[in-house]
């Protein structure tokens, strides 16, 4: 199809297309409905691959995942009424990720609003809280104009948008101009505060830098390096962003958060000056583990980030910045030198981010516990995959216990590897993300770790994946069990299982009858070999990962209180202890 320039006189759908090709999009996720037929038939045409999904849901999970693994928007589209409604889960998802995800959302026809048509629904309330911004497509002549506004805030706001519009403006001939994409150039925040921060930075004893979920978004890994080495400052991740800081790089201490490094959590505990760099400090990341109450109360905390409402939000601090994680590392590097580099010896500073580094490896390999018969020990079997790894892996994790203890197993040297549900916590995220990141990256390996609770609620994009041919890897932590909530009911209701058992059909089968390459591990010496297999095979494929039941911690401790029962019948139904 045709560039247009200036106004043209064309259809409203193919006001809409053009729009999305010129901001970029290849490909497209959802499921094909009669409210956007006409655009729909268009996409070829124009270029755009539309991948039709099992459910709406993990269409938006594709498009979060493509989003997350390219940099680039992330586009789903369904039918009206049911078929947006089931993005909502999704969409939610990807605003706590700061995905650029852009959701069209096709609405009943214009002039039976409110009477309570055929799938029928007042579809802009319900992601009101859960975008960045919306539109409503009052008019076929707007129809590209507001599109290509959508996509603009979306990339520009690091967040979904929304674009509605009723199912009868896709019709019609306007006269119209094909918004084009311009971008905008983020700064490091005003040169005081980053002669503020050098200063303070300068002067640290034990200077730590936490590094957020912004700085791979902004690109700014390389700058992050120069300045990490120029302070010769430790480098923690924050919750879910093992892919800021290059794990092999010497200065790497691992990610905070439940199931993080020990090394992170005692070296940030050391701190006088952190610099967070890149991110929110959500409290879920920044609560005690492993015993260790590690936020350090008393040290001089600079934060930077683009969103100027998260700057003291959650921790206090000395001192905020309203900047670009990128900018904001190479101007601190430029301030740093005018001052002449760090006040304190580095060498002590040096040994004691080695040592913790060392100590914590060693710390790690002995949680493993006792394989069994037929069954491997979770920590056994997320050392094997880590091992088995491919350097440029993309790995996504479901919400769950072996999945939340793969925190401490998953090392990454790029950004853009590293794709979690983060503080949403939804079951069945990560496959799906998996997905859409493999079709942004079709040159990467793209693999999901999902519990069997979770499974059930993605697996039927096997088909999607076999269909598309997809070649995307699920690790299924067969362990016939929701671990995350049965932790809950061993520690605070007598075990009392409720829910939480699993009768389980052997995965890698099910995934042959659906036309997928399927494996099953029962034995610590398979896990390496069976993942390198996956991924040689160039096809969609499921391994069955057969787990001992072990569990590690709760996620929240302080979520949960001892039950009383009051009631004489329910008197001696109470946790243990």
């Amino acid at each position: 199809m045709p560039a247009y320039e200036g106004k043209q006189r064309v259809s409203a759908s193919e006001a809409f297309v053009e729009t999305l090709v010129a901001n970029g999009v290849t490909d497209v996720f959802g499921i094909v409905g009669s409210a956007y037929m006409d655009a729909h038939d268009l996409f070829p045409l124009a270029g755009i691959r539309f991948i039709s999904t099992a459910h709406e849901q993990n269409a938006g999970h594709m498009a979060d995942g493509y989003a997350r693994a390219t940099g680039r928007h992330g586009v789903c589209i369904a039918q009206n009424g049911p078929g947006v409604t089931n993005f909502v889960t999704a969409i939610a998802a990807a605003y706590w990720a700061h995905s650029p995800v852009v959701a069209i959302t096709p609405e009943a026809g214009s002039a039976t609003a409110g009477l309570g048509g055929f799938q029928e629904t007042d579809q802009l309330p319900i992601f009101s809280r859960i975008t960045r911004w919306q539109t409503h497509v009052n008019s076929p002549a707007r129809i590209a104009e507001l599109t290509g506004r959508a996509f603009h805030y979306a990339l520009h706001e690091y967040g979904p948008t929304q674009v509605n519009i009723p199912r009868d403006y896709f019709y019609g001939e306007i006269e119209t101009e094909i918004p084009r994409p311009f971008r905008i150039e983020r700064g490091p925040g005003s040169p005081e505060a980053i002669q503020a921060a050098a200063r303070l930075l300068a002067a640290a004893r034990f200077p730590v830098i936490l590094a957020g979920g912004g700085v791979g978004m902004a690109d700014g890994v390389p700058e992050l390096i120069r300045l990490a080495e120029q302070l010769s400052a430790p480098v923690v991740t924050s919750y879910l962003h093992n892919d800021s800081f290059p794990a092999g790089h010497p200065l790497a201490a691992g990610p905070l958060g439940y199931q993080g490094s020990r090394a992170a959590m005692r070296l940030i505990a050391r701190a006088d000056v952190v610099l967070a760099l890149g991110t929110r400090l959500g409290p879920f990341g920044t609560l005690p583990q492993y015993g260790l109450d590690y936020w350090p109360r008393e040290a001089q905390i600079i934060q930077v980030d683009t969103e100027a409402r998260v700057l003291g939000l959650v921790k206090p601090i000395a001192l905020g910045i309203h900047g670009d994680a990128r900018a904001t590392a190479r101007a601190l590097g430029e301030a740093l030198n005018t001052l002449g580099g760090v006040a304190h010896p580095v060498a002590d500073r040096l040994a004691v981010i080695d040592a913790e580094r060392r100590a914590w490896a060693l710390e790690l390999a002995a949680l493993a516990g006792a394989n069994e018969p037929g069954r491997v020990d979770p920590r056994r079997a997320l050392t094997q995959l880590a091992r088995a790894l491919p350097a440029n892996a993309m790995v996504a994790t479901d919400i769950g216990n072996v999945c939340s203890v793969a925190n401490s197993y998953l090392h990454f040297d790029g950004p853009r590897s590293f794709f979690a549900a983060m503080s949403f916590g939804n079951c069945g995220y990560a496959f799906p993300t998996a997905i859409g990141a493999k079709v942004g990256r079709p040159d990467r390996p793209s693999i999901a770790y999902v519990g069997d609770g979770a499974w059930g609620m993605s697996l039927a994009e096997v088909l999607t994946c076999v269909r598309e041919a997809i070649p995307v890897v699920a690790v299924v932590f067969d362990n016939a069990q929701w671990g995350a909530e049965k932790r809950n009911q061993i520690d605070y209701f007598g075990s009392r299982f409720l829910g939480t058992e699993l009768d389980n059909p052997n995965f890698a089968e099910v995934a042959q009858a659906m036309g997928s390459h399927g494996l099953t591990v029962e034995h610590e010496d398979q896990v390496g070999d069976a993942l390198k297999a996956a991924l040689d095979s160039n096809r969609p494929t499921v391994i069955d990962l057969r787990l001992t039941r072990t569990l590690a911690d709760p996620f929240r401790r302080d979520a949960f209180k001892p039950p009383r029962r009051l009631l004489a019948k329910y008197a001696g139904y109470s946790a243990k202890g």
